[in-house]
């Protein structure tokens, strides 16, 4: 399996791409893998506070749910509403799925604004995070 080298993973396969001054946050195609068709999630508020490993959400799968935690500490700035459905809007239904089919692209769960932009490059490089993906896949 392959894992983008333009993101940094978390050891509960979260992703993190730092981009103009914003971490954007998603989970890993291992992680959509495991967990098989997601259908829904459970996102923060924008502007929640979080922590570095805090849990800020769940994702429920069709075989299970799964906690998300955050990869830096920060602020939440923006989640990706086409996700979620909108509260009595009929028009906008959400599409979770999305995190199964692009899950390095349009199915981002968050973005934060880091309290430490630095601590993005403390998490694992896509080569660690494959060791540790075939040592739990073993």
């Amino acid at each position: 399996m392959q894992f983008p080298a333009d993101v940094r993973y978390t050891e509960t396969h979260e992703w993190a791409r730092l981009e103009g001054g914003l971490v954007t946050v998603g989970i890993s195609g291992y992680a959509t893998e495991q967990l098989g068709d997601v259908v829904f999630l459970d996102m923060p508020k924008v502007g929640r506070r979080v922590g570095a490993q805090e849990s800020f959400g769940v994702v429920e799968a069709v075989k299970t749910a799964s906690d998300l935690y955050a990869p830096v500490a920060g602020e939440v700035v923006a989640i990706n509403e086409a996700l979620v459905d909108k509260d009595g809007d009929p028009d906008h239904k959400g599409r979770p799925e999305l995190v199964n089919a692009s899950p390095y692209g349009e199915g981002w769960i968050i973005r934060i604004k880091p309290d430490d932009a630095g601590a993005v490059q403390k998490l694992m490089d896509h080569g660690a995070y494959a060791k540790l993906v075939e040592e739990q896949h073993a």
